[in-house]
């Protein structure tokens, strides 16, 4: 089971008076998810200027180095080449997997958002797939359990059936709907607003409680009555 935390600044401290400020605090909040073994940390602040952005993730690494977690840069290839982390989380629009891929010396960890069936067969090369949103979230619309099922299966089948490509659940997930996500077949899920300190959002828990909260949702002998 993965857990995947996907930051966001704004949300964590909407009264940071710079991005520096914003920046800072993420740092220091992101060392709990590193001592409560969060696999993978998402840093999704594409609004940060380049070399504030390298800082943070530069960073992140750092508390990261040597531990279970893994730390990815959404969508900026470069910052996460030039500041050491695990990888780059792909979105959408990006380019193909294998490009990006090429552009490392040693091996890293490519993820990417999918949210369709098309999509998933087109990625399956990644090492992981995001996909959402399951939930309502926001202003995005839930694609349902059963568009989740559906990717699980394409996913499962992998490119030319010789590799499979694990597929976590995103978009309005909650303790109680990562156990549905899990009997669809998800091998995890990833979340913003859960991880955020409690009070900040609606559902949040904070780190430690949220992570907890997930872990018993995928225990196996509380989710049977699902499968």
């Amino acid at each position: 089971m993965t857990l995947c935390l996907v930051t966001d600044r704004h949300q964590l401290d909407p009264d940071a008076r710079t991005d520096r400020d914003g920046a800072l605090r993420m740092a220091r909040w992101l060392e709990e998810a590193v001592a409560v073994g969060i696999d993978v940390i998402q840093l999704r602040e594409r609004d940060l200027p380049a070399r504030l952005f390298c800082d943070l993730a530069r960073s992140v690494a750092g508390i990261a180095s040597g531990t279970r977690t893994m730390v990815v840069v959404n969508d900026r290839a470069d910052v996460a080449l030039a500041s050491g982390c695990d990888g780059v989380h792909l979105p959408g629009d990006a380019p193909p997997v294998a490009r990006v891929r090429a552009l490392a010396v040693a091996p890293w960890l490519v993820g990417r958002s999918v949210h369709n069936l098309e999509e998933t067969r087109a990625h399956a090369d990644a090492d992981y797939l995001l996909f959402g949103a399951v939930y309502d979230s926001g202003p995005k619309h839930g694609r349902g359990l059963d568009a989740l099922r559906t990717v699980v299966t394409a996913a499962g089948r992998g490119v030319s059936r010789a590799h499979s490509v694990s597929v976590i659940a995103i978009g309005g997930v909650t303790a109680q709907r990562a156990a549905e996500c899990m009997a669809a077949g998800a091998a995890g899920v990833g979340a913003i607003r859960l991880f955020l300190p409690p009070g900040r959002a609606t559902g949040s828990l904070g780190i430690a409680a949220g992570a907890a909260a997930l872990r018993a949702a995928f225990d196996p002998a509380a989710t049977s009555h699902l499968q």
